[in-house]
Formats: structure tokens, C-alpha cells, sequence
């Protein structure tokens, strides 16, 4: 490890560690604009330089790797009138757009210019001046402020994986824009403007709606997929602005997909804000106490056989452990968290996680894939995968396989065929994948949704518990067997047991038969709509949700509830983190709590709930499942196999991905116009694409 010396002080860095690294070990600040911690190293800016012994010349840190005896300042003058230099020109072709640039107040070059700047120009020419490109309904170029730092590119190329931005032109004449001038197509290209130092690219459905200052900034995580991305909501009043992402290592890193930063425009379209009662096969508005007792109506005499229960893919855990809780006290034995109809078993929690952890996966040599496109179903595990992929070469290479439809995943992989048997040709040694299988010191595997809603999805998933028994995914110190989910309230509802009770509890599909046949006389829909309401023949539904959907338009009763940012709610990502949302605004008119609606009715109900505050029911869930008292934290699952003797009866159908378009998988997406609009750009693309 050398050792070097920064403004006199002695450190001790890492082989291959940069200067600007090192000088960031000891908290000394150097400006900087093209280097990135989690970008390649580029070197262009300039901005970066120290003085190196007693040269004259100075030498840009974020390229120069730390050297045993180094003597470096940061501070003397040669530093100093270089820093200026950089600064005058780039401010050269600047424009004075400050007052009206949305980057304004969070811009790296006007925090850079005021500590380290001259303060004044030489230059009085014409600037230069650059066309605006467009990149699709997200991102607002406005070129003539780009630096060329060159982020943009770097992050395209690297991280998302989709090489859609690069430069042409040389010296003056070199502009940045996104290829034959076309939508940018990549689930993570928000982050580019994260990224951009100036105010070259900028938040679209954001341009001029606000100044960070206006803001209430409210950390809380996303639940528009199963990852748990830590986010930042940004709101005024009682509307979310915008989403920013927020830096955590182990899950999402600094990085949050395109529907999670954009779709928040969906949170003030189509909201429910008063309960409502269906009379004459039309929705009137109703008061809380009206709709409650209608509900009490309804269900006076009825049996518990009855009734069921569906818990929707945003469902929080507080609403489910109440449901629950309520549906239990009534008899029902019908309730279900998989309203997509696959068929998870609860009885083994190492089943239905994604145990390696998202971080994880920078540890593995082979990854396979079964029944699942990451790169739609979660961008940031997709991202990790590329991330893996990247830190290899010939000596740490990553093999990857894909059984199921043919994706484009953002990094080299074998195409594995689409059916079932390749799984039981794996398992019993007869393909070729196996001996790479074999050969791996931590392969893992993937199981995504696509594999879990057929006939066959029981035996599907004991072939792949065989394949982590045979081939080493279950060591001492790691776990390879990976489930992928795509809701946000799946593994909370696993982990709390909302799933068919007892002996002739129905499950999805069950409890959608009933009510079609008319046995169900009562169903509940906590926000689930995802499922064929048309279906439902006379059954009396009661819908609780935050959107008019598909949910809504069925229902007998509508309770409004909260979104995901109007609440204090838990949720548990696919690796089983257990996570809090925070209240960023409040909810629309009369909308409320869901556990608080659910408790509300219990009591009309005369079945009162014993919890009252949310540290009350929040003791409820540590009761239910212990790993709600950790925050934050992966508790590791045990490694059981399921029961065996499940008939070896695999279906000759291909697997279906479930996620057709990425934009508008849930009620707040589907609502968002932004989210639309990349739908539009989206076929567009794929039209040039493929025409």
C-alpha cells in the first residue's frame, strides 16, 4: 500500500488509488466535473489539478495514481491560478442562464465558480452556441451549457448498458447528443441528469415548476417495483415535485430507475378523496360513516366462507397484518398476496427471497436466469448484474444464462431455449450449462415471476432448490438461490402469512372462482388490480386503493386510501430488508391511513382490532414475524427444501415474462401522462428499430 503526503500530512492508500482519492480519504475537497466515483475515469475537465513535488506543471488527480513517497498540495498558488484558468474557460461559451435554468442552486459549476473562480472574464467575443437534440419525454437537453465532461456518455455506455449518447465534432465544434437524434431508451436515463454538473440535461415534466430551495425533502423508498430504492420526494405543499434518488450501497447504490424517478406524476391523476357507494349501478359519493354501514349491511349473516380477501401489489404491511387480523375475526379463511396467481409457498422463507442480496451478486461467477428480464422487472438489479459483468475479465469472468424468452439484458449471456425440461436437463447433467454450473465457485440463480404462475410452478421450483443443492449454490457463507419479485407488497404479505388459511382457504385463482360462480358472496380488494374484475359476477366488492383502476371500476364500495407518499408504512424488498416509507404530503380530501381505514371499520363491523396508533400495530407485525424489528437489516433465511413428491408433470408451454411495458405496471404509473408519453416514444423507437 503506498504512502504519500497531502499538504503535509501522511496517508496510506490503496494499491491503484487515485490522488483525488486519496486527498478524499483525508476529507480535503478538489473540485472536480468529469470524474465520478462510479464512472471510468476520463480526465477532461481539468478542474481536478494539484501540484505534484516542486513541478511546475501541475497534474489532474482523479487520473494520477498514488505513488510510495508522492508529495502533493492542493492549495498552493500554481494550484490556485490553474483552478481559475479551467473555470475562465469554461465559463467562456457559458450562457448566462442561472436566473432561469432549472439546475439553478443545485449546479456543480455555480458551487465550483463561487469557491474557486477569478470572479471575472477576459472574454468578450460571441459565445458559442449549440442546437438543442431531443432525447425522448424525460430528459430536456439545452447543449450551449455543456461542458463536455462527458458523464453522460460514460453512465450510458457503463451503467445502463444502452450506448444511445456519444459525441461527434471535434474542439469547438464537438457536441453531445443521443444518437440519429432519438428518444433514449434506457430504464436508468434519468440518472444522466443526476449526473450532468451544469444544467445541459434536465428533468423534462420538472423544467420550471420549482427551485430547490421551494422544497420539502422527505426521504422515504419506492415501491413501484420490489427493489426498495431509497429515495428523496421533493414537494410543495401537497404535491410531490419530483423524486430524486438517495445513495444507498447495498440496494439501489446512487441510482433509481426512469418509472420511479418520473412516474410521480401519477400521484395527483385520477385520485380517490371520498369514499363512495354504488346505487343503481352507479358510484355516488358517500360519507365514511355511510359507506361503513353499507359494508355492514352487506355482510351482516354472512358466513366467513363467504368472504375473501386480495392484497394488491402496493399493499403496506400494516394494512395487510389489519386485513388480515379483520378477515380472520370474521371466519374468512380466503385471503391471498398474489394476485398475479403465482405460487409462492410460505412455509420456506429462503423460497421467496433474493438471499445472495442485491449487493451480492458483485461476488458471483455465474448467474442463471430463469423466467425473468431484469432489466424491466428491476433496472437496479439489472444495473448490479452489468456492474458484475464489467469488473471481470478473462480471469473474472461472468457467465450468465437465460432460460426463457430473448431479452436484451445490457451484458453478453447464452440463450438457454424458453421451456421448462432445460431446467430438468440442467438438474439431471444433459446440457451444457451444467458443467459451467458445476465449475462455479458462487454461482447463483434467479428465479423470476414468468416461472411461478403456471400449473407446473410448484415443480419448477423444486427442480431449482435440486439445482442449488447439486451444483454448490448453498455454501457455509453464501446463498445462490434468488427469487425475483416484482411487487413491492409480496414478500411483506409472504413474511406476514397472508395467504390461504387452514384447510379450504382459496387462493387467487380460487377466490376469483367463487366469486364468478357466485359461492363468494363478499370479496375485499386492498388496492389489488391486477386482477380480471370482470369476473366477478354479483359478488359485493369493497375496494380500498388510492386510484380509480381497474379495482375501483368494479367495486360496490370504494374506501379511499394513501399512496406511498401520503403514509408511514412498511415494506420488505425482495432481498427481505424490511423498510419505512415517510409521510412527504397528505393525502387527497378524505382519503386516510389503510390500517386506519381497516380499524375504522372494524369496529362498525363489531370485530374491534386491538391496535390504535401505529407503534401499536407496528408491535403487532414484530409479533407476527420478528424481522419487522429489523429496520433496514437482512435477516438470513434458513435453507429448507420444500416438501417433496410434487408429480414430475412440466407444461411444453414457452414462459411469459410478466412485464410487457415497463412504464405501466401499477394504478400510479398507468395514470401518469410522463409515463404515457414514454410509451409513445418507446414504439416509436422500436418502430425505427425493427421497421
Amino acid at each position: 500500500m503506498p504512502k504519500l503526503t497531502i499538504n503535509g500530512i501522511d496517508v496510506e492508500v490503496e494499491q491503484g488509488s487515485t490522488v483525488l482519492q486519496a486527498c478524499e480519504q483525508l476529507g480535503i475537497e478538489v473540485p472536480v466535473f468529469c470524474y465520478h466515483p462510479k464512472l471510468s475515469i476520463a480526465g477532461n475537465c481539468r478542474m481536478c489539478l494539484v501540484q505534484m513535488g516542486s513541478s511546475h506543471k501541475p497534474i489532474a488527480s482523479c487520473s494520477m495514481p498514488a505513488a510510495e513517497g508522492m508529495d502533493i498540495k492542493t492549495n498552493t498558488p500554481l494550484v490556485t491560478k490553474a483552478r481559475e484558468g479551467v473555470l475562465e474557460f469554461l465559463l467562456i461559451n457559458h450562457p448566462l442562464d442561472c436566473p432561469i435554468c432549472d439546475q439553478g442552486g443545485e449546479c456543480d459549476l455555480q458551487d465550483i465558480t463561487l469557491g474557486y473562480g477569478r470572479g471575472k472574464s477576459r472574454f468578450s467575443l460571441n459565445k458559442r452556441a449549440v442546437k438543442d437534440k431531443y432525447m425522448g419525454p424525460l430528459i430536456k437537453p439545452i447543449m450551449t451549457r455543456c461542458i463536455h465532461c462527458t458523464r453522460c456518455i460514460r453512465f450510458a455506455n457503463e451503467i445502463a448498458g444502452s450506448p444511445e449518447m456519444g459525441a461527434y465534432g471535434r474542439g469547438e465544434n464537438m457536441e453531445i447528443a443521443s444518437y440519429l437524434e432519438t428518444a433514449v431508451t434506457s430504464e436508468l436515463s434519468g440518472n444522466m441528469i443526476d449526473i450532468c454538473p451544469v444544467g445541459a440535461l434536465t428533468n423534462k415534466p420538472y423544467a420550471f415548476h420549482g427551485r430547490p430551495w421551494e422544497l420539502t425533502k422527505t426521504e422515504t423508498i419506492d415501491v413501484l417495483d420490489a427493489v426498495g430504492s431509497n429515495i428523496r420526494v421533493d414537494s410543495r405543499g401537497r404535491e410531490v415535485l419530483r423524486i430524486l434518488p438517495r445513495l444507498n450501497e447495498d440496494i439501489n447504490e446512487e441510482w433509481i430507475s426512469d418509472k420511479t424517478r418520473f412516474a410521480c406524476d401519477g400521484l395527483k391523476q385520477q385520485r380517490l378523496d371520498r369514499p363512495y357507494i354504488r346505487k343503481n349501478g352507479k358510484l355516488t359519493p358517500a360519507s365514511w360513516e355511510d359507506a361503513f354501514s353499507h359494508i355492514q349491511k352487506n355482510l351482516e349473516g354472512l358466513s366467513g366462507n363467504k368472504i375473501g380477501a386480495l392484497a394488491g401489489d402496493q399493499a403496506d404491511c400494516e394494512a395487510m397484518i389489519a386485513l388480515k387480523d379483520l378477515m380472520t375475526s370474521l371466519g374468512s379463511p380466503h385471503l391471498d398476496c398474489r394476485q398475479d396467481g403465482t405460487h409462492w409457498d410460505s412455509r420456506s422463507r429462503g423460497a421467496y427471497l433474493f438471499n445472495t442480496s442485491i449487493a451480492g451478486i458483485e461476488k458471483a461467477d455465474l448467474i442463471l436466469l430463469i423466467a425473468t428480464n431484469p432489466r424491466l422487472e428491476a433496472p437496479l438489479v439489472n444495473a448490479r448484474i452489468r456492474k458484475r459483468y464489467l469488473m471481470g475479465g478473462l480471469r473474472n469472468k461472468l457467465d450468465v444464462g437465460l432460460i426463457g424468452p430473448e431479452s436484451d439484458l445490457t451484458y453478453p449471456h447464452d440463450h438457454l431455449e424458453n421451456h421448462a425440461k432445460t431446467i430438468k436437463d440442467i438438474l439431471d447433467g444433459k446440457h451444457p450449462f451444467s458443467a459451467k454450473l458445476k465449475a462455479a465457485k458462487k454461482p447463483m440463480l434467479i428465479l423470476g415471476q414468468g416461472a411461478m404462475n403456471r400449473r407446473d410452478s410448484l415443480e419448477i421450483l423444486n427442480l431449482c432448490q435440486k439445482i442449488a443443492e447439486k451444483y454448490g449454490l448453498i455454501q457455509d457463507d453464501w446463498n445462490g438461490f434468488n427469487t425475483l419479485h416484482i411487487a413491492a407488497a409480496r414478500v411483506g404479505g409472504l413474511d406476514l402469512g397472508f395467504i390461504p388459511q387452514k384447510k379450504g382457504g382459496l387462493d387467487t385463482a380460487g377466490i376469483l372462482a367463487a366469486a364468478h360462480s357466485g359461492q363468494l358472496k363478499a370479496l375485499y380488494l386492498l388496492g389489488a388490480d391486477e386482477i380480471p374484475t370482470t369476473d366477478l359476477g354479483d359478488t359485493f366488492v369493497i375496494y380500498q386503493g388510492h386510484h380509480g383502476d381497474f379495482g375501483a371500476h368494479r367495486a360496490d364500495v370504494i374506501l379511499p386510501g394513501a399512496a406511498y407518499t401520503e403514509k408511514n408504512a412498511t415494506y420488505v424488498n425482495t432481498e427481505g430488508r424490511p423498510q419505512h416509507t415517510i409521510q412527504a404530503v397528505h393525502p387527497p380530501g378524505e382519503a386516510k391511513e389503510d390500517w386506519r381505514i381497516i380499524r375504522a371499520l372494524s369496529d362498525t363491523l363489531n370485530h374491534t382490532l386491538p391496535y390504535d396508533t401505529l407503534e401499536d400495530i407496528r408491535s403487532r407485525l414484530i409479533a407476527v414475524n420478528p424481522i419487522f424489528e429489523a429496520i433496514g437489516q437482512i435477516i438470513p433465511a434458513p435453507w429448507e427444501l420444500l416438501p417433496q413428491g410434487i408429480p414430475e408433470t412440466l407444461s411444453q408451454l414457452a414462459f411469459q415474462l410478466p412485464i410487457a411495458n415497463f412504464y405501466r405496471t401499477d394504478p400510479i404509473s398507468r395514470h401518469s401522462l410522463t409515463m404515457a408519453q414514454c410509451t409513445q416514444s418507446f414504439e416509436k423507437k422500436q418502430q425505427v428499430t425493427h421497421g
